[in-house]
């Protein structure tokens, strides 16, 4: 880990404190997942530094990404019946539903109305056809925070201190190759982001 510092949190974005959050989103993931969320923390913030993106929207964005990775296909069934969740994303599972959903209570449980955060979150697995800083930081960082070991990542790393448009069409490109590579089933949205970037 390296050494920088918890973001304080003004109430610009949340009324809700970082240590607060934290203590929420613990209770919500399995304790992999949560230490996940800390390095995405981590990445973004260097990110942020790097790029001059307002750092505590960087931070509630990463601490909020993967809010709704663990809940049940049953609850998100219930806030599509309630018309708050495409019922498309079900056919997809929660590596799709996850970011839209954690959209919806990033909103909704902590209050977040910024449309550049809830956006990051929302787009965080798949990237967007348009993409904040904000954006682009979650994406990125989700992508190669210091725990993730896979064929590719280092170069990620490397263009990710470069140019994070570079680092966003890399990482898009080889999620859809690993798709098309491991047979899985591709959620439309995702080609259509791949087209507009590259």
């Amino acid at each position: 880990m390296t050494n920088i510092e918890p973001v304080a949190y003004p109430n610009r974005y949340t009324t809700w404190t970082r240590s607060d959050l934290l203590e929420e989103v613990r209770t919500k993931v399995k304790k992999s997942r949560f230490e996940h969320i800390l390095r995405v923390e981590e990445a973004a913030l260097l990110l942020a530094k790097q790029y001059g993106a307002d750092p505590e929207a960087c931070s509630i964005a990463a601490l909020l990404h993967d809010y709704a990775k663990d809940s049940s296909r049953s609850e998100i069934e219930g806030l599509v019946s309630d018309g708050h969740i495409e019922a498309v994303l079900l056919d997809y599972g929660s590596q799709i539903w996850h970011g839209p959903v954690g959209a919806y209570y990033a909103k909704e449980t902590f209050g977040v109305e910024d449309h550049e955060i809830l956006q990051a979150i929302d787009q965080h697995t798949i990237g967007g056809e348009e993409m904040s800083l904000i954006g682009k930081i979650l994406f990125i960082a989700d992508y190669t925070e210091s725990g993730r070991d896979f064929p590719g990542v280092e170069k990620a790393r490397e263009l990710a201190k470069k140019d994070l448009d570079e680092a966003c069409i890399y990482k898009i490109t080889q999620t859809l190759l690993h798709l098309v590579q491991t047979g899985k089933r591709i959620y439309p949205h995702t080609v259509t982001v791949y087209n507009t970037w590259v």
